[in-house]
């Protein structure tokens, strides 16, 4: 069974970094696309960033681009969302995604579900 453990979150200042860990298994890396989802309390979900199973491509929300990157270590499973300057519009929870492609920064198919990671929370507060 698939399942994806996400790791990494807590509480930081305004222009601190932080980096999160989403754990795979039961699905091999490269062959599902993975991504980064926030929501934000009182805020719809909102697609962060994502990356191609089939040539580790990298997209990014208008929001984080330059701040955030995302990337996977195949011989461990595991994806990564390197979060640095981070402002407290960030504060969020964060859920780690897998499916078949990236439409722009959002992870999606069609033709099967996404699989979601229980999420971890991110607090930028002063």
């Amino acid at each position: 069974q698939a399942q994806l453990v996400e790791s990494g979150g807590g509480l930081v200042q305004p222009g601190e970094s932080l980096t999160l860990s989403c754990a795979a298994s039961g699905i091999t890396l490269p062959r599902y696309a993975m991504g980064w989802f926030r929501q934000a309390p009182g805020k719809e979900r909102e697609a962060v960033a994502c990356i191609s199973g089939s040539d580790g491509t990298q997209f990014y929300a208008r929001s984080v681009k330059g701040r955030f990157a995302i990337s996977r270590d195949k011989s461990k499973n595991t994806a990564f969302l390197q979060m640095s300057s981070l402002e407290v519009e960030d504060t969020a929870i964060y859920f780690c995604a897998a499916n078949r492609f990236c439409r722009n920064e959002e992870v999606t198919s069609l033709q099967t579900q996404t699989i979601w990671g229980q999420g971890t929370q991110v607090t930028v507060s002063a």
